[in-house]
């Protein structure tokens, strides 16, 4: 058996059998990745607050011939507040979705780890809108996955929002929420983000239904 560390966030968790759990990890090291831990269910167990979904950190690994198991985890960040609160949780929940569909097994998912952890602080913060945090997050997750189809050139939209668009583009995945637009450009920008993402997915995400609901809540 060989050992690995690995810093990442998990995207799932399922209980497998009456004990056990699975999860799938966003990591910096291996891309995506699905991880065992064994008694995780039991409510005495040590993986049991440490193998979540958001739960960020390191997570030392052994493989087996097939897969892999959790030894030890050192959390950063629990991420509490999206277990407390419904509307945070479903936009949170919807974040971890879109990872997961992006997400690959060995692939280089640094930058999309790095979106998403952002994502998620600026939620646990409060400070700018869930439509934007939302909004950003979707736009730049397409493009890092190369399917960002760019502005057609027979859409009308405002200087600002194309700005927006190209400012989204160059940041760094940490930086790409890191401006600001009137209400009216957001709305064409929230607009033009929602054809691209009806375009580009293939599925509808779970989770969304879960953010329409949490809102009508509000």
């Amino acid at each position: 058996m060989n050992d690995y560390a690995v810093t990442g966030i998990i995207l799932k968790a399922e209980p497998i059998g009456d004990y056990d759990r699975r999860i799938v990890l966003l990591t910096k090291e291996r891309g995506k990745i699905s991880v065992f831990a064994k008694g995780a269910l039991r409510p005495t167990n040590r993986f049991v607050a440490c193998t979540m979904p958001f739960v960020f950190g390191t997570f030392e690994l052994y493989a087996g011939a097939n897969s892999y198991s959790l030894n030890k985890a050192d959390v950063q960040n629990y991420f509490e507040i999206f277990r407390k609160d419904l509307l945070l949780n479903a936009y949170g929940s919807y974040f971890l979705e879109i990872a997961d569909y992006y997400g690959r097994e060995n692939a280089d998912n640094v930058a999309l780890m790095r979106l998403l952890y952002k994502a998620l602080l600026l939620l646990e913060e409060g400070k700018l809108p869930h439509s934007f945090i939302k909004t950003v997050y979707e736009m730049k997750a397409i493009m890092l996955d190369g399917e960002f189809p760019g502005i057609p050139d027979e859409q009308e939209l405002p200087q600002g929002a194309k700005k927006a668009i190209r400012y989204i583009y160059d940041a760094k995945p940490e930086n790409a929420f890191s401006f600001q637009v009137s209400d009216e450009t957001f709305e064409k920008l929230q607009k033009q983000v929602r054809e691209v993402c009806k375009r580009t997915f293939d599925r509808e995400f779970v989770s969304l239904e879960m953010i329409r609901f949490a809102d009508e809540m509000n």
